[in-house]
């Protein structure tokens, strides 16, 4: 019964995402932006599908996916610097800047425990300080090599609307050391607060009694 609950909330998920990406390619601002921007959540959707079966990860982990994949969907539609919730946060507080990438990218830092259930399941590390560290580190580095791509898709667009669009700098000449900062704080603040919740599922749902979860 436990096993039968936990794939339907894991196919409700699906469902939501589902929902959510067909909104979201139906009429969006740019449909070039929109692959830019989605790639990312539909290449991490497909491998969860495809190995749902062989290497069925835990409910927290699927839900940090879904609502990646869901934020990316949402930015893509409008582009991040022109979504509408955030655009009246700006108005409303006097803003400088339209948030939500700043916003998604302190969230993206929750995929550091999807990269905390593949090391513990994967590799011979256990809970600890070194888990937190190098998980901490792998996190960071995929923020970095993001900035990198976003600089070299701006440099292959010649700096033109959807080259910016992707960037989604806002003027601020900073803009790449913020989101990697935020990513940073997101995933140690994940990190300290959600680890124990995944130990848990992880011997709830995964079978896993080995005392390192």
């Amino acid at each position: 019964m436990k096993g039968n609950r936990v794939v339907t909330i894991h196919i409700l998920l699906l469902l939501v995402v589902f929902t959510v990406f067909i909104w979201s390619i139906i009429k969006p601002a740019s449909y070039l932006s929109w692959v830019l921007e989605v790639t990312p959540a539909l290449i991490v959707l497909i491998i969860a599908l495809s190995t749902y079966k062989k290497f069925r990860l835990t409910t927290l982990s699927y839900v940090i996916i879904a609502i990646m994949a869901i934020l990316m969907f949402v930015g893509g539609h409008y582009t991040y610097s022109k979504v509408p919730l955030f655009n009246w946060i700006k108005d409303t507080f006097d803003l400088k800047r339209n948030h939500y990438d700043r916003f998604g990218h302190f969230l993206k830092g929750m995929f550091s425990i999807v990269i905390r259930e593949l090391l513990l399941r994967k590799t011979l590390l256990t809970k600890g300080t070194w888990l937190f560290w190098i998980v901490t580190s792998i996190s960071l580095a995929i923020s970095a090599m993001y900035e990198i791509i976003e600089w070299i898709g701006f440099i292959i667009g010649k700096g033109g609307k959807t080259a910016k669009n992707f960037l989604g700098n806002q003027g601020d000449i900073w803009d790449a050391q913020w989101d990697m900062v935020l990513t940073l704080a997101g995933t140690i603040i994940a990190l300290l607060f959600l680890s124990k919740l995944h130990n848990k599922l992880l011997r709830k749902e995964l079978g896993k009694v080995n005392s390192d979860f």
